[in-house]
């Protein structure tokens, strides 16, 4: 499990480091060519780096992919070549105050501006009338939740959804702890020193818990949109997820979403499964997307 959060904490050292002027890591070659493979598009004064490959032949199929907290769309890389396979259009983001994206301060982080940054960003690369896969986990499963909404009450100028695939996230505030921070300062990594001096700072308040709580207070939204959508859904769980513990978590999840499928993966496998078991989490992906 280190080796995942030395590479996915290098994205998410400049994130916290803005808050206390502390000069980032150099970042790796991956990260370097990750970067460089990308791009980036204005919203709203803010640059937003994004990634956007074109892929398989004689698909029209386009993905896109959600991200978690606090990392960024680099989570997606272990399993990009495969997508890409599949098809036609892959493309990932870092949701503002994430990865390559700007980090404003102060500014008011929330669910809904980065639901719109991603509506911006699919009207950007002109793919606003076409049908979009929207693959998602942690943090990024309450952005596809948003989205879901507006396409359910607002077709017009909302992105087309044409399926959903979550993965790990806090679905519902009732079954969801927190317990990510501790988790990270007794691991260790580069981020263990970092957040010890952030634990009374601004940037826990308002950074982790105002998403938490913005969960609760919409919760009836967007819970609502998943029990009452038509869209195709599924969820890909690591059952060992301290944040989203098993059973209790993915029992609520049947029985409030049964329209929805379901693939648990193997028990070793926790928060970050397309991390963990990059080729069970890109095969239950597939067999969802090829069941429709």
């Amino acid at each position: 499990m280190k080796e995942w959060w030395v590479q996915v904490g290098l994205l998410s050292v400049p994130l916290l480091a803005v808050y206390l002027h502390i000069p980032p890591p150099r970042l790796s070659p991956a990260l370097l060519s990750w970067k460089a493979s990308g791009a980036f598009f204005t919203y709203k004064h803010q640059s937003i780096f994004y990634r956007d490959s074109t892929g398989a032949v004689g698909s029209s199929d386009i993905v896109v992919l959600l991200h978690g907290f606090p990392t960024s769309s680099y989570d997606w890389s272990k399993i990009w070549e495969g997508l890409t396979q599949r098809f036609h259009r892959v493309i990932a983001l870092d949701f503002v105050g994430f990865g390559f994206s700007d980090k404003p301060r102060p500014h008011h982080y929330s669910i809904f501006e980065q639901a719109s940054i991603v509506e911006r960003l699919v009207r950007h690369l002109g793919l606003h009338h076409q049908r979009i896969n929207l693959l998602s986990h942690d943090y990024g499963d309450t952005v596809a939740q948003e989205l879901l909404h507006r396409y359910e009450h607002n077709k017009t100028g909302s992105i087309l959804i044409n399926s959903l695939c979550l993965s790990n996230g806090g679905i519902f505030p009732e079954t969801y702890y927190p317990r990510f921070i501790q988790k990270v300062l007794k691991d260790g990594g580069l981020l263990s020193p970092i957040i010890t001096r952030l634990m009374n700072f601004f940037f826990f308040s308002r950074g982790i818990l105002q998403y938490i709580n913005q969960r609760k207070k919409h919760r009836d939204r967007w819970v609502g949109a998943l029990m009452s959508t038509s869209v195709p859904l599924h969820l890909i769980y690591g059952p060992l997820d301290p944040v989203n513990p098993h059973p209790e978590f993915l029992q609520l999840y049947k029985k409030m979403l049964p329209m929805s499928t379901v693939s648990v993966l193997d028990d070793h496998i926790s928060h970050y499964p397309q991390l963990e078991d990059p080729t069970g989490f890109l095969n239950a992906y597939l067999n969802f997307i090829n069941s429709f």
